[in-house]
C-alpha cells in the first residue's frame, strides 16, 4: 500500500464514521417528525432520550467500521471501482443490521424503534457512499492531475499481450499506473539499476517467455524489497493469488502476505495489547530473576542489549536477562571484550551443531548458574516483551539474527527481513534451536504467506508447551 494510499485510508474511517453519526442522528430526527408519526402510528414503544439514542450509536458505530475493514474498505486505490465498492458498503451495513435487529428482538427494553432502525441503514448506506463518492473523486484528481498515488511498473516479457499492456498504461493514465521499464527478459542488476533511479511499485511479467529459474530469482527479489508481483499467466499455478482483468487479459498477483495495511495495523494493536499483559503477568517472575542474577555475577548489568537485524534490514536492540558471566559477554563495555570475542569464535568452531549462518553452541560453558535455567525455559527473553511494546519486535514473527549471521544468508533468505521479527513463531514450536536454518527459513516463509491473528494465538498457546521439550543444547 502506497503512502498516499495509507493517508485516504485513514482519512475514510473519519469519513465513514461522520457518515454514520450523521446518518444516526438524521432518522432519529426524522422519527419525531409528524408526518412520520402518522404515517408509521407511532409503531412500538420509544421512550429514549437523545442521550441515551447516541450511547447506543457510540457503541454500534465501531462495530460497523469493524465490519467495513474486514470487507476490505479500507484498501483504498484511486482506481477501485465504485459500485463494487457500493456492493460492500450494502453487504457490510446489512450484516450489521441483521445483528443489531437479533439483539433488540432478544432485549426490546434497549430500543424498539423499527422505523430508526430500518432509516439509519438506508441512510448510512446513502451517506457513507456520497462521502466516499467524494473522497474517490479527490483521490483520482490527485492521481491524474498530480501523478500522486501512481503505481510504478516494470513489464517483463515478450509478445504481444506484453506490449498491448504497455500500449494500455500508457495510453490510460486513469488506471493508475506509471511505466517506469520495459525489458523482453529478466535481469536483475537491470531490474535494481531501474528500481534505483525510478523506484518500482509492481512487476508485471509474461510468465511463458521466462525460464523458471529466472522467474524465482525475480520473485525473491520482489518479496525481498516489498514489490508486488503480477503475472500475464500461461498455465502455471500460485498458492496465494488474486485474479484482476487488465484490458481483456487476466493478471495473477501473487499475495507477498496479508501483513499489510489494515493486517500490519491489527498485529500492531494486538502486539500492544497483548505485551502490556504479558509486562504485568511475569513482572513478578522478573523480579526474582534479576535479584538471582545479581546474586551470582554482581559485575555485569542484568539485562544484556543485543544488537540485531529487524524488519527491512534495521538494527535493533534486542532485551535478554544476561545468563553469561560477564567477563565472557560479546558488548564492547566488557573490558574483557576481545579475549570474549575470540573465545565465542572457538566455540563457534568446534560446537555448534546448526547447519547454515545461524550458530547454536551446545553446553555452552559461558554460562551461569542461573544463566542455564534461564536459557532452557526460555526466561532470558522475557524483557523482549518491552521490545514487543515500543514496536521494535512482535510477539510472532521470525527470529532476529545477528548481522554477521545475516551477512551470510542466501539472498532468498533475506524474506525474513521483510516483517517484524518476533519473540516466538513457527520454528520456536516446531523444534526451536534444534532446526536447521532451511527448515526454519521454510516454517517462517509459511508464516509469512500465512499470516493471521488465529494463527498467532494458536502459536502463542503452542509455545509455553514447546518450552517443555528438551533440546540438544542443553
Amino acid at each position: 500500500m502506497k503512502k498516499s494510499e495509507l493517508v485516504f485510508s485513514i482519512i475514510q474511517v473519519f469519513v465513514d464514521l461522520l457518515m454514520i453519526l450523521l446518518a444516526a442522528t438524521l432518522a432519529y430526527w426524522l422519527r419525531s417528525e409528524s408526518q412520520v408519526q402518522e404515517l408509521i402510528k407511532k409503531e412500538g414503544l420509544y421512550n429514549l432520550s437523545t442521550e441515551q439514542f447516541m450511547q447506543i450509536v457510540y457503541i454500534i458505530a465501531p462495530l460497523i467500521l469493524v465490519v467495513y475493514a474486514f470487507e476490505g474498505l479500507y484498501n483504498i486505490r484511486a482506481t477501485r471501482k465504485f459500485f463494487k465498492e457500493g456492493y460492500s458498503v450494502f453487504k457490510a451495513t446489512t450484516v450489521v443490521l441483521v445483528l443489531i435487529m437479533i439483539g433488540f428482538f432478544l432485549q426490546r427494553e434497549w430500543f424498539s424503534s423499527r422505523f430508526i432502525i430500518v432509516a439509519a441503514w438506508m441512510l448510512i448506506i446513502s451517506l457513507v457512499m456520497s462521502g466516499r463518492l467524494l473522497l474517490q473523486l479527490i483521490q483520482r484528481a490527485l492521481l491524474v492531475f498530480k501523478g500522486i498515488g501512481h503505481h510504478r511498473v516494470l513489464i517483463i516479457g515478450l509478445g504481444e499481450k506484453v506490449k498491448n499492456v504497455k500500449e494500455t498504461i500508457i495510453r490510460r493514465p486513469r488506471l493508475g499506473y506509471r511505466v517506469v521499464g520495459f525489458i523482453d527478459h529478466i535481469n536483475i542488476l537491470k531490474i535494481k539499476e531501474i528500481r534505483k533511479n525510478f523506484g518500482i511499485d509492481e512487476v508485471i511479467v509474461h510468465e511463458s517467455s521466462v525460464p523458471d529459474d529466472l522467474l524465482l530469482k525475480l520473485y525473491d527479489y520482489c518479496e525481498i524489497n516489498n514489490i508486488t508481483y503480477k503475472l500475464i499467466p500461461s498455465l502455471r499455478q500460485a498458492k496465494q493469488f488474486k485474479v484482476n482483468i487488465f484490458n481483456g487479459e487476466p493478471i495473477i498477483e501473487i499475495n507477498h502476505t496479508p501483513l499489510d495495511g489494515w493486517g500490519k495495523i491489527a498485529k500492531r494493536i494486538f502486539d500492544i495489547i497483548g505485551s502490556s499483559v504479558l509486562i504485568l503477568f511475569t513482572s513478578p517472575i522478573m523480579l526474582i530473576v534479576i535479584i538471582l542474577i545479581k546474586s551470582e555475577d554482581p559485575k555485569g548489568p542484568i539485562v544484556f542489549k543485543n544488537a540485531r537485524v529487524g524488519a527491512d534490514g534495521k538494527e535493533i536492540f534486542v532485551y535478554k536477562f544476561r545468563y553469561f558471566q560477564w567477563k565472557w559477554c560479546t558488548t564492547k563495555k566488557n573490558p574483557n571484550y576481545e579475549n570474549a570475542i575470540k573465545y565465542e569464535q572457538e566455540l563457534i568452531e568446534n560446537s555448534s551443531e546448526r547447519v547454515g549462518p545461524i550458530y547454536k553452541i551446545v553446553d555452552d560453558p559461558r554460562r551461569t548458574q542461573i544463566g542455564k535455567f534461564l536459557e532452557k525455559f526460555s526466561i532470558d527473553e522475557f524483557p523482549q516483551f518491552f521490545n514487543v511494546f515500543k514496536g521494535d519486535m512482535s510477539l510472532v514473527g521470525p527470529r532476529p539474527h545477528q548481522e554477521r549471521e545475516v551477512n551470510k544468508y542466501n539472498e532468498y533468505h533475506r524474506r525474513l527481513l521483510t516483517i517484524t521479527p518476533g519473540i516466538t513463531g513457527m520454528a520456536q514450536i516446531s523444534g526451536r534451536s534444534d532446526l536447521d536454518f532451511e527448515d526454519e527459513y521454510k516454517l517462517d516463509v509459511y508464516y509469512i504467506e500465512n499470516w493471521s491473528l488465529f494463527l498467532d494465538i494458536v502459536i502463542l498457546i503452542k509455545t509455553p508447551f514447546s518450552l517443555l521439550k528438551s533440546r540438544r543444547n542443553n
